[in-house]
């Protein structure tokens, strides 16, 4: 459990609160660059309680506040010209960089119009997602992360809208047991969309994940520490001799990575909108094969009602709950979805959980590690220290790669370099992670 004190600093992201300043520190996903109009490329968006209004310029992307400091009309319906929004009530005009540029009813000998600017972020467009960065002072590079690096038709990236805080939804993606049981099948699995890496065999035991993770129910977790932030291990003993080891990672500070399959991973952020909704955002990418982004989308839209992005299976339908599907097939009865198990899960703890009156156990080691990481961290970027994953140099940035996610078999004397040794493997045969494998692989590890 936590002290309440303590639940108000890891949850609370509003302007000026201790981790609110933290998350801004780090470059953050601000809208997919799918979800932006193609006629008029203006969107109204929300994060960590601030409401702004994203546009394409010429070059690249601005994102300003969504209200004129003149009369305080809502921006995100104004006039997209040249690298700037037009305010429909007197015209003012805003350049990329929160620049008052123009006010047409003020005398030409006015300087007024030096006078104001309004709140503004740089953003950087990485395969499919627009990042912002919304901290004091220059922004970091990008890290080497392999989300970054792999060529954009190597990738797919989405997003979803979660009515919870933040936090729920990233210690989800942390917590390696929940799986045993959220998204086990009673009978055979049917999957044939998102979530289909449960219903792949894995390689060298004849089982389906979603099977062979609900009979071994009871996995050794283990957490180290990490240039990213954490890894996590959780092995299951298969039989006498062989072990299943499935690697994942906390990409501090709100981003997790996990395997998707075979050859396929995911990095996903969860971004406040404010402190009781959320966005989360994912890049997936393939070591092996082009994706098929057409189809990739057309399966994720299925679910949701847009603009929104809200799951059409939700808390005002009960996730779509069904007592009979829950004693024939699925363990929840709400569907084949595993992004919709997780959602219930998290959101149907309440807005913001209260972790005064939870109680964790030894399987809880990567939820209780990162909350110590994340409120030593609060407190050391507040005293201007150093935190986790926040490269200050292009040769720092290109030390952080990876992060590693892997799910394999191994011998028990030998599992904890055969997982490694998998990595290193795919790697080399990928088209595009080849050339560095081994150099990556060797400094992630």
């Amino acid at each position: 459990m936590l002290k309440a004190e303590d639940n108000e600093k890891i949850t609370r992201s509003g302007p000026g609160t201790p981790l609110g300043n933290l998350l801004r520190s780090y470059w953050q996903p601000a809208a997919l660059v799918s979800e932006m109009p193609g006629d008029r490329p203006v969107k109204a968006i929300r994060i960590m309680s601030e409401d702004l209004v994203l546009f394409k310029k010429r070059q690249g992307w601005g994102l300003i506040s969504r209200f004129c400091a003149h009369r305080g009309v809502d921006l995100s319906y104004g006039r997209l010209e040249d690298d700037g929004i037009r305010c429909l009530y007197h015209g003012w005009l805003y350049d990329g960089e929160g620049r008052c540029v123009e006010q047409p009813a003020e005398p030409d000998h006015s300087q007024f119009l030096g006078k104001i600017r309004i709140a503004n972020y740089p953003c950087v467009e990485r395969n499919g997602i627009i990042f912002t960065y919304m901290g004091a002072g220059d922004p970091p590079p990008f890290p080497d992360y392999d989300c970054f690096v792999a060529p954009e038709e190597y990738t797919f990236a989405f997003k979803g809208l979660w009515e919870c805080n933040w936090l729920q939804g990233l210690e989800g993606g942390i917590d390696p047991s929940h799986v045993s049981f959220l998204h086990r099948f009673i009978e055979e699995d049917p999957r044939e969309m998102y979530g289909q890496q449960f219903a792949e065999e894995v390689e060298g035991t004849g089982k389906k994940l979603s099977i062979l993770v609900g009979e071994s129910y009871r996995p050794d977790i283990e957490v180290e520490s990490a240039d990213h932030g954490l890894r996590v291990f959780a092995v299951r003993q298969l039989t006498e001799d062989i072990k299943h080891v499935r690697v994942t990672n906390l990409m501090f500070p709100n981003a997790f990575v996990v395997p998707f399959g075979n050859t396929k991973v995911f990095t996903q952020w969860h971004v406040p909108i404010d402190d009781e909704n959320h966005h989360w955002f994912m890049i997936w990418y393939d070591f092996a094969e082009t994706t098929d982004k057409e189809t990739l989308l057309k399966q994720r839209l299925d679910g949701v009602s847009l603009p929104d992005y809200r799951p059409l299976r939700n808390r005002s339908n009960n996730w779509g709950f069904d007592p009979q599907e829950q004693k024939e097939l699925t363990y929840t009865g709400m569907g084949l979805d595993i992004n919709v198990h997780d959602q219930w899960a998290v959101e149907s703890m309440g807005s913001i959980q209260d972790r005064t009156v939870e109680r964790l156990g030894v399987s809880d080691r990567a939820v209780t590690a990162y909350r110590r990481l994340l409120l030593r961290a609060i407190e050391t970027f507040a005293n201007g220290g150093t935190t986790p994953s926040h490269p200050v140099s292009a040769e720092q940035a290109a030390s952080l790669t990876g992060p590693l996610a892997m799910d394999t078999i191994a011998a028990n004397d030998v599992w904890q370099t055969r997982w490694m040794e998998r990595e290193q493997e795919r790697r080399a045969d990928s088209p595009w992670a080849g050339p560095r494998a081994r150099a990556r692989v060797n400094a992630d590890a």
